[in-house]
């Protein structure tokens, strides 16, 4: 279908901008960048409890932010760790892929979710400082689950971008070391390759009018993940999880942008995951950009899409994919 009407409308702010780096660091260009990112008409977000935290970590303490449902407790809850994205290079947990996403997470499947700050891979941060964090902090809520009140085997790990990518690392490194899975795992638009593989020739003809800076071509991604690892290798594809052995993974539920360079990672890493019979979702996202998870809940997809991440994380038990939630 086309792109969305709400989204379209406001392309023309970024046509003929160079990059997101260059824009960011050009006063004249930020204050278009200010008006493509402000929703004007977003509406009121979800009225949750939330509060700021550090957790140990082998780098240092990492901060994560927790939501809990406003009404009285009833323990346990499912429990989403959920992980923003930003190339690796920026992002926070004010950003609206964290803290919107987190809001309307843990209002919609009456859940706790604790958004992670990883370190970012700038100032000579590499791989796998950002990856040891998101370990660290899905390691702290498992084995303080009790304390969080939340059901220890009904935890899902879920990231968007650069963090569905951090997010698959990581239970795909405790899935080794520990002998422990989640639930459950959500990757939307996820970056899972460092070369990335070629769209469909429908794909790329529908791609082509779009403005440079909603473009993440192969050489973007080569940059991107190439600056991640910065020379470090990966073994057991934590880094890059294309790269990895997939057997025995837990349900995992995938979430593309049918306007999304990324599509083609993801739909790789999804045909790789039957391949090796772990249980999938894989749901393209009608109408929309890579990092729709950054625009308000009133556009229909992006609702439609937050109820989907709700159910998944509401339904989920160790070692079962939520039966209403379909199959790929």
């Amino acid at each position: 279908m086309p792109l969305h009407p709400s989204i379209s409308a406001r392309l023309s702010l970024i046509e003929g901008l160079p990059s997101w780096q260059e824009a960011l660091a050009d006063p004249a260009m930020q204050l278009r960048m200010q008006e493509y990112r402000t929703w004007k008409a977003a509406p009121a977000l979800p009225t949750v409890r939330s509060g700021d935290e550090s957790v140990p970590g082998p780098h240092g303490p990492i901060p994560v932010r927790i939501y809990r449902p406003p009404h009285a407790p009833e323990p346990p809850r499912p429990a989403l760790v959920w992980v923003h994205g930003g190339g690796w290079i920026f992002g926070d947990l004010d950003m609206h892929e964290a803290d919107w996403t987190s809001r309307e997470v843990c209002a919609r499947a009456d859940a706790v979710v604790v958004s992670v700050d990883y370190r970012l891979a700038v100032d000579g941060v590499t791989y796998p400082v950002p990856h040891d964090d998101v370990v660290a902090a899905v390691r702290w809520v498992r084995d303080n689950a009790a304390a969080l009140e939340i059901d220890p085997s009904r935890i899902t790990v879920g990231g968007a971008s650069a963090g569905a990518n951090l997010a698959a690392g990581a239970v795909l490194r405790l899935r080794d070391d520990d002998t422990w899975l989640p639930a459950g795992l959500v990757l939307a638009y996820a970056a899972m390759h460092s070369v990335l593989p070629p769209l469909s020739p429908p794909q790329a003809e529908a791609f082509a009018p779009l403005p440079r800076m909603v473009r993440l071509l192969p050489e973007d991604v080569a940059t991107m993940t190439g600056n991640y690892l910065g020379g470090t290798p990966d073994p057991h594809g934590y880094a890059l999880p294309a790269g990895a052995a997939l057997d025995g993974l837990c349900p995992t539920l995938l979430l593309d942008a049918e306007y999304d360079d990324l599509r083609a990672s993801s739909e790789a890493f999804a045909a790789a995951l039957v391949k090796s019979g772990v249980p999938v979702r894989h749901v393209t996202v009608p109408g929309v950009l890579h990092g729709f998870l950054n625009l308000p809940a009133s556009l229909e997809p992006v609702d439609h899409t937050l109820d989907a991440l709700a159910g998944t994380v509401a339904g989920a038990h160790m070692g079962q994919l939520d039966p209403d939630q379909g199959e790929r």
